[in-house]
């Protein structure tokens, strides 16, 4: 049996997880990333996590161990093994490759974050079998990875599948990447928190506003959990939320014609209240419509675990 090591590097938790050649977690370790603070203290700690995750599969790093794989957020440059910029982590052009390797005598890998668990998917989850696959995460904000031919695209500089940064409103919604109008400013669970927080302060004491009264807080299950309580006006928020999600999904399938698309993200245990519209809504407006085949569209299936089984198999995408 062979073991692999994935960390994923996010900006609240560090977590390790060793996988086995059938790609199952079979050990984890975590820490909080606790940013800001210096590269280095990070880079320790995933060091730190991936031989602690080793020792709790009783397992040896220089024995049992073939590589190391990273997904981070941000640019990853995969062929020098250099974060080249990321906003959630304060990084710029940052050796992570040559500092993990400091601790532990493995080749290690790096990749994007988001392009990680897409490669997750596709060689454990949702996307198993396919040839051509585009993963798209609905959290915080919207995360995109593609794989075409089975290998991870990330475009001439690192940067690409950028999928929540593409235009869908244009002059619309202010996104936190400068831009305005992005399917990240629609479609993400922030953005659907906020048209949320928008028709409450339009209809008071709607059924969305008690509800969220009681919870302290308006979440994205909010408008749902209203709308299935019989509230007009969070079927509105709904319904404006899928329309928005299903133009963006539209777009990419356009563009890539991918055998499976899965979506992901918290917004996604929604289940078919989500996913039946956003399919009909599709059907109706991809260009292909018409065609015999077309792109599948699912509910990724590893959830969290997407991003440490892809990293773990960085080096096979990397063969």
């Amino acid at each position: 049996m062979k073991y692999y090591v994935g960390i994923d590097l996010g900006g609240t938790n560090i977590v390790a997880g060793v996988v086995n050649e059938n790609y199952e977690i079979i050990s984890k370790a975590s820490t909080k990333t606790n940013c800001p603070r210096p590269e280095k203290e990070i880079a320790c700690d995933m060091a730190k996590m991936a031989v602690e995750a080793v020792k709790k599969a009783g397992l040896d790093m220089e024995k049992d161990v073939e590589w190391v794989g990273i997904g981070t957020p941000g640019i990853a440059n995969s062929s020098t093994g250099v974060i080249e910029y990321s906003n959630n982590l304060g990084f710029k052009n940052t050796p992570m490759v040559e500092y993990i390797q400091e601790y532990i005598n493995k080749p290690v890998f790096i990749e994007n974050d988001a392009n990680a668990a897409a490669y997750g998917e596709y060689v454990a989850g949702a996307a198993k079998g396919a040839e051509n696959a585009v993963c798209i995460t609905l959290g915080t904000g919207v995360g995109g990875g593609i794989i075409i031919g089975g290998k991870i695209y990330a475009g001439s500089n690192f940067g690409g599948a950028e999928i929540g940064h593409t235009v869908i409103e244009v002059d619309g919604a202010q996104c936190s990447c400068g831009r305005k109008g992005c399917f990240e400013a629609y479609s993400s669970a922030t953005g659907l928190i906020r048209m949320t927080k928008e028709a409450i302060a339009l209809h008071p004491d709607c059924i969305m506003d008690n509800m969220s009264k009681d919870k302290g807080k308006v979440t994205a299950r909010t408008s749902f959990d209203s709308m299935r309580a019989g509230d007009p006006f969070a079927k509105e928020v709904v319904d404006k939320y899928i329309k928005y999600l299903a133009c963006g999904i539209t777009n990419v399938i356009n563009i890539f014609q991918p055998d499976i698309l899965c979506i992901g993200g918290g917004v996604c245990n929604e289940g078919d209240p989500l996913l039946l519209p956003v399919k009909a809504l599709v059907k109706g407006e991809v260009y292909t419509r018409n065609s015999q085949k077309n792109t599948e569209i699912v509910i990724a299936k590893l959830g969290n675990d997407a991003g440490i089984i892809g990293a773990a198999f960085l080096g096979r995408a990397n063969s």
